[in-house]
């Protein structure tokens, strides 16, 4: 890929403006609890320093819309950076004018300056370019270390980037990197697997996948419209029936391009949504008129696990079942057995995103045995997609 890192870019003596997403929750106390996303920018903020420039961080917190809203001021992170970091962190109140220009000049080596909440302006979000000239002219260097907002065309994440010498951070190279590997020029057979309540929130995903990818693991609510569109009765599973002739179109689409799809055989039903209710493994078409499907059966599972025993690659974006409840969990955290055996043993690079799904693996204990787990939610599912991500494409060109 054509876009530059940390390595190729001179930051000695210069203000380096790096793109970061902080966009952490915080308890009522004002405490961040979880700080998993500040964990990640580290390096990059390090890299930096140790390169002799000055980070300036721009980032956005909540969704203010424009507005000045107190209870979203980025201050708040302040004291879990200072802790991240090791080193002392100044903040502007805000992230143009004279605030910021201020703090940027007063900023000394080995200090990071966080600059006030970039949503607090419209500007931001309508990518104005008077404001991204206006936040160009704060620094020498632009560093996009955000993947997670890079399908956002902002003024912070692409405007920036067209006026700056620019490169990708730590973390964005580092993910640019595994998705590449997963899904731009992959080691064969690769294996997707797909699971989430609805099918309507993923067709671009599937469309983009079945011309990719060797074997699409189908789970979830989603298998059940699948099911369904075959013919099969799946009670009162979770099912968008009237997406019938789209899943059938899909299907279709697959046969002719060498993919197989891979839905139940057998599945775990319930009569009742909740923990340990009163369950029994069945055929996938004998499920009862008075039934939910709550997780794939293991004759099903079992296939599922041969597969990714043979592939070389996988990508993950969605469970097997309903994982929140027990025993509904199996099915996906048996197939995670399987994904980070084979990663471990060297034979799988795994990479997976999305909540439910980054969920369901720390849930199981396996996030340390993925090659790559994406903190980003929606451009990660928009890069599966096959879509042109704003904020890579800037950084590209």
């Amino acid at each position: 890929m054509a876009w530059k890192t940390l390595d190729d870019m001179d930051l000695a003596g210069k203000v380096v403006l790096a793109r970061v997403d902080i966009n952490v929750p915080v308890d009522d106390a004002g405490n961040v609890t979880d700080a998993t996303r500040i964990e990640r920018i580290v390096p990059t903020v390090k890299d930096i320093v140790a390169k002799g420039g000055k980070p300036v961080l721009m980032a956005h917190f909540g969704r203010p819309k424009g507005q000045v809203v107190p209870e979203m001021s980025l201050k708040i992170i302040v004291p879990a950076l200072q802790a991240a970091f090791g080193m002392p962190v100044k903040f502007a109140s805000d992230c143009i004018g004279a605030p910021a220009k201020e703090a940027v000049a007063a900023l000394g080596e080995g200090e990071v300056l966080l600059l006030e909440n970039t949503r607090f302006h419209k500007e931001e979000t309508e990518n104005d370019p008077g404001f991204a000239a206006a936040l160009a002219a704060l620094g020498d260097v632009y560093v996009n270390d955000a993947f997670s907002a890079a399908h956002r065309a902002h003024a912070s994440t692409e405007g920036v980037a067209k006026l700056l010498p620019s490169c990708a951070g730590r973390l964005m190279a580092e993910e640019l990197s595994a998705l590449e590997k997963a899904l731009g020029d992959p080691v064969r057979p690769v294996v997707a697997v797909v699971g989430g309540a609805k099918v309507s929130t993923k067709l671009d995903l599937l469309d983009n996948l079945v011309g990719k990818v060797d074997h699409l693991v189908i789970g979830g609510g989603m298998a059940n419209t699948f099911l369904a569109a075959k013919g099969i009765d799946v009670g009162k599973s979770l099912c968008e029936h009237d997406l019938a002739d789209t899943a059938r179109k899909i299907l279709d689409t697959a046969e002719k391009a060498g993919c197989e799809i891979i839905l139940p055989t057998d599945v775990v039903v319930a009569w009742e949504f909740k923990a340990n209710a009163k369950h029994e493994t069945v055929p996938v078409d004998a499920c009862p008129a008075d039934a939910m499907i709550f997780d794939a059966g293991p004759e099903t599972v079992a296939y599922i696990k041969k597969v990714i025993g043979s592939a070389k690659t996988l990508i993950m974006n969605g469970p097997l079942g309903v994982f929140e409840l027990e025993p509904f969990h199996k099915g996906t955290f048996e197939m995670l057995d399987e994904i980070a055996a084979q990663t471990d043993a060297g034979n799988l690079v795994s990479v997976a995103g999305g909540g439910d799904t980054v969920a369901a693996i720390n849930a199981a204990g396996k996030a340390a045995n993925f090659t790559y787990i994406s903190t980003a939610g929606g451009a990660f599912l928009e890069w599966m997609e096959g879509k042109v991500l704003p904020g890579v494409a800037a950084l590209e060109s």
